[in-house]
């Protein structure tokens, strides 16, 4: 039986139980959507407001040079790259997850294409983001292509000498089902296949390693786990073997070798800077810096190892709690119970009411999120995010035990939780 002071221990013993500081949470708000919206960092208010006050304000268009602006998405990417095992010059932070899922998917299908021009496919699964195979599925009517969609357990068998490229989300944003990557990469590269990775729901969250995975492309976003704010510029990952070979398709003028001479051909720089387009967003991009910088924050303290410590206890924690305290209600947990194979959120199913409780749970000062099903195979979703920087083991007793008193009350059958918002 786990009592709230079991939880409230856990929260004495926490190493990184500190790193929550770093945040602005309202001290009443159980938040449980990072994995949709990371949480304010203290610092980015006024960092915001210094480089609209002062670089705006006064450097103006000094400030391109003086502040550092022109370089920002190279130094935001290279503290990116210490999370995503991947070394200083291969990533940049720019523009959206879906534009630069676009470039780097236009630039795969260019080398599929030299090396093996009768690869006519791109993989997928059924259950991937959406922006994801609207993006593949844009791409590939274009190119007279086809995108294949298979069920997760599916997708290894699904490799074949017809397959230009596998592109997965490393976790599914409905289960936090999470894939090996490492293990796909192998396979996809023994059938002569590209690997491309979505990294939303994964950078930082779980620890991860592009390059000795054998990663071929990734990308990811800004605003879920890394704490950039709404609409935070994504990054970009290529492996170095790759980058210089064939342009991206958005060949911006950041982009160029040269940008300031303005010369009326494209040349495209070398390496990840090509990969860029058009001027970024400076103060989303300083944003996004500090919400980078509160993850390095827990380096010296395990850097995502310890992270990912601390955010499977939370999952497990949550997992028992609703087994122990929410049962006889029609929840069942569709997030893998085994460590190697779940993200940092924990996915609960409702044939009824879903949307419902999770709104009932909002007014409680619970925030999680709702995922709509299909009516078929994949059920409507209650979502929960673990940010381990912030979440700790009494914030998890507390929403579970809100979770069962609203659905022993059965106040989510009230009308007002149960209009539906534009956002859910």
């Amino acid at each position: 039986m786990i009592t709230l002071q079991d939880c409230q221990q856990q929260d004495l013993q926490d190493p990184l139980g500190s790193l929550r500081d770093l945040f602005d949470i309202p001290e009443a708000l159980v938040y449980l959507d990072g994995n949709s919206l990371g949480a304010l960092p203290r610092s980015t208010a006024t960092r915001i407001a210094r480089t609209v006050q002062h670089e705006w304000g006064q450097g103006l268009i000094r400030s391109w040079n003086q502040a550092g602006w022109f370089d920002l998405p190279h130094k935001v990417g290279d503290k990116i790259a210490q999370l995503i095992g991947a070394a200083s010059g291969e990533v940049v932070a720019a523009d959206s997850t879906s534009i630069n899922l676009y470039k780097v998917l236009s630039a795969a299908l260019n080398m599929a294409g030299q090396d093996h021009p009768t690869r006519r496919i791109v993989l997928s699964e059924r259950s991937n983001f959406p922006t994801d195979l609207y993006i593949a599925e844009s791409l590939c009517k274009e190119r007279g292509m086809r995108l294949q969609l298979v069920e997760p357990e599916d997708l290894l068998g699904a490799l074949n000498s017809d397959i230009a490229v596998l592109m997965l989300t490393h976790v599914n944003y409905r289960t936090g089902a999470m894939h090996d990557m490492q293990a796909f990469n192998v396979q996809a590269k023994s059938h002569g296949a590209l690997t491309i990775w979505d990294l939303a729901h994964s950078a930082g969250a779980v620890p991860l390693e592009l390059k000795t995975a054998q990663a071929d492309f990734a990308v990811g976003c800004g605003y879920k786990y890394l704490n950039g704010g709404p609409g935070a510029p994504a990054f970009v990952w290529v492996n170095p073997l790759h980058t210089d070979r064939f342009w991206q398709p958005l060949s911006g003028w950041w982009g160029h070798a040269t940008p300031f001479e303005f010369t009326p051909d494209y040349r495209p720089a070398a390496g990840i800077t090509r990969y860029q387009c058009g001027t970024q967003a400076m103060l989303s991009l300083v944003g996004l810096d500090c919400g980078v910088d509160t993850l390095l924050a827990a380096q010296a303290l395990g850097g995502m190892n310890a992270l990912r410590k601390k955010s499977l206890a939370l999952s497990d924690l949550f997992i028992a709690l609703v087994e122990q305290n929410c049962q006889g209600h029609g929840l069942r947990c569709v997030t893998p119970l085994e460590h190697s194979s779940r993200g940092s959120q924990v996915c609960l199913a409702r044939d009824e009411g879903a949307y419902a409780i999770v709104q009932a749970l909002i007014a409680r000062q619970v925030i999680g999120d709702f995922r709509a099903g299909d009516g078929g195979t994949h059920p409507d979703i209650l979502r929960f995010g673990l940010t381990p920087l912030y979440v700790g083991f009494v914030d998890v007793w507390n929403a579970v035990d809100q979770l069962r008193q609203v659905l022993q009350s059965g106040e989510w059958q009230e009308p007002q939780f149960n209009q539906i918002q534009i956002v859910t």
